[in-house]
């Protein structure tokens, strides 16, 4: 936990050593607001949840609710909207209780994300409804392809035929099943709850050598550009395995003895990270669609490579819940970039612990 003292607003004294410990014990997260929207104390997950900038309150709306409460000096309830970062669409809706305390005029506001679980159901909801739909195509192939295996157990040569498609669906049932398995732990967990501070130059390095093999078995080079310094705060599992995907999806829809590249570039707070093939690329009509669960702009190539439809969704899912976003940049027969845009973690300056 940190607390600040601004010597022109909040005089030396004013905050009571009993009552900090009693906030510090509280199982929510809290704000020590004083007149004047200082903030004199804060629990340490506050900073997690986007509410501050620069040691201030950063939301027009939980301003407006402090500012009503010390006006009327009534315990007032709300529900406010943040976003997890600086760029993209991921928000977090918080349910905030702020306190009238009549010393001194400050302000206790309790902060919790009790809508997450809503969330997590409507999400786990249309998650079924898509797989179970997803699983019966290999699921399908796999009980016909067994069935000819019987019919043409007299003829080696059709036996050895079906039974290497038999392999090729049971690969592609696997690699869906963990996709949906990854994707649904995404779903469930919040990477910024429990992050860690990982620098970008190891995040990529990592991603690279999971390609390795995949890249060497279709004679494609990565190059990897190494940018400037940057960290970045999450969990470093999801964040390499979007670096991962974005890899894999380059290798999988690029022709076999070409190059695909990886860098990263620092833009003010944010840091982007651009996989570049030299691939089949993507019509412009379907750009915005690609990022959906279970889609696949050519259904016969993603077969032919077996793409599973997750890889993309499961990037914009890491990005979204790390406070960031994905851009795609796409001309056919020429190539596509991808870049996974992050906010760079700087740690807060002129707070104790």
């Amino acid at each position: 936990m940190w607390f600040r003292r601004e010597e022109e607003s909040v005089p030396s004294g004013e905050i009571s050593p009993i009552l900090l410990d009693v906030i510090s014990q509280l199982d929510q997260d809290a704000l020590l607001v004083a007149p004047g929207e200082v903030i004199v104390f804060a629990t340490d997950d506050i900073e997690k949840l986007n509410l501050l900038r620069d040691g201030r309150i950063s939301s027009p709306e939980l301003i407006a609710l402090i500012r009503v409460v010390r006006r009327t000096r009534q315990t007032r309830t709300g529900k406010i909207a943040v976003p997890r970062g600086p760029i993209g669409e991921g928000l977090r809706d918080l349910t905030v209780k702020a306190i009238f305390l009549n010393e001194f005029e400050n302000i206790l506001v309790l902060v919790s994300d009790e809508s997450e679980a809503d969330r997590v159901h409507e999400v786990r909801r249309d998650f079924v409804a898509n797989i179970s739909h997803e699983l019966k195509t290999p699921i399908g192939a796999l009980s016909l392809l067994s069935e000819a295996v019987l019919s043409a157990k007299d003829e080696p040569a059709s036996v050895e035929k079906f039974a290497g498609r038999m392999q090729i669906e049971a690969k592609r049932l696997t690699d869906l099943v963990q996709e949906i398995i990854n994707l649904s732990r995404l779903q469930d967990s919040d990477p910024l709850e429990i992050a860690t501070e990982n620098h970008v130059a190891d995040l990529i390095s990592e991603a690279v050598d999971l390609c390795k093999t995949t890249s060497e078995a279709k004679g494609i080079s990565i190059s990897n550009a190494s940018g400037p310094e940057a960290i970045v705060l999450g969990d470093s599992e999801q964040l390499i395995m979007a670096i991962h995907n974005l890899l894999e999806n380059a290798i999988n829809y690029s022709p076999a003895n070409t190059k695909v590249s990886i860098s990263s570039e620092n833009q003010g707070d944010i840091v982007e990270i651009t996989v570049t093939d030299q691939g089949i690329g993507i019509p412009e009509g379907e750009l915005e669609r690609i990022f959906e669960r279970f889609y696949r702009v050519d259904p016969a190539r993603s077969r032919e490579t077996g793409g599973t439809g997750l890889g993309l969704s499961i990037v914009k899912h890491v990005a979204s819940n790390h406070g960031g976003d994905v851009k795609v940049w796409s001309s056919q027969n020429i190539g596509s970039s991808f870049a996974l845009r992050l906010p760079i973690f700087k740690p807060s300056g002129g707070s104790s612990q």
